[in-house]
């Protein structure tokens, strides 16, 4: 039994695996030309959000049986060759949701008290109190867009911080915990749009949710609203975001993932009051080895004949 794993997995995740067969690992094997000739013969493939799983792709691996996503973003991998081929397709299920959830903390505390302009300030010979006399997260809005796992996990933290929560997801039922327990009230697109003083994206890239943050639906937004995008980035139209942002049409925005990674040549860089990170809300190392932990064990569960629980329904 061979299994090739095309990207970074953390140790513990490897250990998983041992005593089950060939474990042929290469953080890089993604870009090589060695690709195709190394998963030949394999029977599970691990990859993160770099390998481009397509239909070709599988072709050049006809005994692969499972294929692992150390993550849960899945716009790389060609569901529909991955069920044509026979091959069943394991995610990081909610392995990464604390480190996004605590990622969105961050850029809304960074918007709100600019810890680290006032820092630098002092540093410069000011003592600007005036300046930094901000606001806080108490009594502001925080609007959901999609409210799964992560939003879910967010939105305990938010009514911690007596934040209220709204939030918009077609695909909820209304019994769910975060909507009976943990205090998001559901309503339309709209009205998140227009209530929120934060934006959260937690949705996945599709057809219908690429542009949802462009011109149409940023003119509805107060002039004080923050969007916070941790999910794809072809869901926010950049150019759009850029010139509502440089007109003062919003405060600002954080961005951890973007249309092209890395960003080169974008104006969005130019901007002072947008945060952009190199695609890191759900890394941490606490989060990467749950997440090598669990991919490993569930591709580990399919090649011995075991039920997962965390296979991606087609």
């Amino acid at each position: 039994m061979k299994i090739v794993i095309t990207e970074i997995i953390w140790e513990e995740g490897l250990e998983v695996l041992n005593g089950l067969g060939e474990v042929y690992y290469h953080p890089d094997l993604w870009k090589s030309d060695n690709l195709v000739s190394a998963i030949a013969k394999a029977d599970a493939i691990i990859v993160r959000n770099q390998t481009r799983v397509t239909r070709e792709l599988l072709a050049s691996a006809p005994n692969v049986k499972v294929l692992g996503r150390l993550g849960v973003g899945l716009d790389n991998i060609d569901l529909k060759a991955c069920e044509d081929a026979g091959v069943t397709v394991v995610y990081a299920r909610n392995a990464n949701a604390v480190s996004v959830a605590e990622y969105v903390f961050a850029a809304m505390l960074s918007f709100s008290r600019q810890l680290e302009e006032a820092s630098a300030d002092v540093k410069n010979g000011n003592w600007s109190r005036r300046r930094f006399t901000l606001s806080e997260l108490y009594g502001k809005t925080l609007g959901l867009l999609g409210v799964g796992e992560i939003g879910a996990r967010l939105a305990i933290r938010a009514k911690a911080f007596g934040m209220n929560i709204i939030g918009f997801d077609p695909f909820l039922p209304p019994y769910e915990l975060a909507c009976t327990d943990f205090g998001v009230h559901m309503t339309g697109l709209g009205e998140v749009l227009s209530q929120s003083d934060f934006i959260s994206l937690h949705v996945p890239l599709t057809d219908k949710t690429r542009n949802l943050v462009s011109k149409k639906n940023i003119e509805l937004m107060k002039p004080n609203t923050v969007i916070i995008n941790t999910s794809r980035g072809g869901i926010v139209n950049e150019e759009d975001l850029y010139e509502a942002i440089k007109n003062k049409q919003i405060a600002g925005a954080a961005l951890d993932v973007l249309s092209t990674e890395p960003p080169a040549g974008s104006p969005l860089l130019e901007l002072d009051n947008i945060i952009v990170s190199p695609h890191i809300a759900g890394l941490t190392e606490e989060s990467q080895v749950r997440t090598s932990v669990l991919v490993a064990g569930e591709v580990r569960k399919i090649l011995t004949g075991q039920a997962s629980s965390c296979k991606v329904k087609f």
